[in-house]
């Protein structure tokens, strides 16, 4: 009986504390809500005599993405199939990780793959589970990020093949610049 007590206690604990983990501190409450609540898009009625454009434009819809700590749709990315998900991550580095794997096919020639880091570990140490895509055009935006910086970013999940996450990626921001740790020299 004390086993499954401490079990759901630990189970509580655990669920709790990795939500509290995506949505803690630094201000980025307000970036995320920024993202996810975005304004009701002003229309005109349309008529039959309106042009597409405007039948576009009253169609689009405010896109709401689930904020969630990586480390959650890692252990259940079948939950969050088909999901738009963001997330606050250190970046590791660009790569070419899944790229041209043809039962979540995207190309090498359009496609970049990034790592981030396990929120989890106190050590960079990538968290090769999850597969990020970004288009090579919107990556050459971004080569002012840097290894440790901390970005929020926001995508799709288009596949679960291997029992992994494979995400589309829609946009990167950087939060901030991770400070560089002093080496220490040992001199005897």
């Amino acid at each position: 009986m004390n086993k499954k007590i401490s079990y759901i206690l630990g189970l509580m604990v655990l669920v709790f504390g990795v939500g509290a983990y995506a949505f803690a501190g630094d201000g980025v409450m307000d970036r995320i809500s920024a993202v996810t609540s975005a304004p009701p898009a002003q229309t005109e009625p349309v008529t039959k005599d309106a042009p597409a454009q405007n039948q576009e434009q009253v169609q689009q819809q405010p896109v709401q993405y689930h904020c969630i700590n990586p480390l959650i749709i890692v252990k259940s990315p079948n939950n969050f199939l088909n999901k738009k998900v963001c997330m606050k991550a250190k970046f590791g580095k660009f790569a070419t990780l899944g790229l041209d794997y043809k039962p979540a096919m995207r190309s090498s020639e359009t496609h970049i793959s990034f790592l981030i880091y396990r929120p989890d570990a106190e050590n960079n140490i990538p968290l090769s589970e999850m597969k990020l895509f970004v288009t090579r055009k919107a990556a050459e935006k971004l080569i002012d990020l840097k290894e440790g910086d901390m970005i929020l970013f926001t995508g799709t999940v288009f596949s679960t093949a291997l029992g992994d996450p494979w995400i589309d990626v829609d946009s990167i921001t950087k939060l901030n610049k991770e400070t560089p740790k002093k080496a220490s020299q040992d001199v005897k």
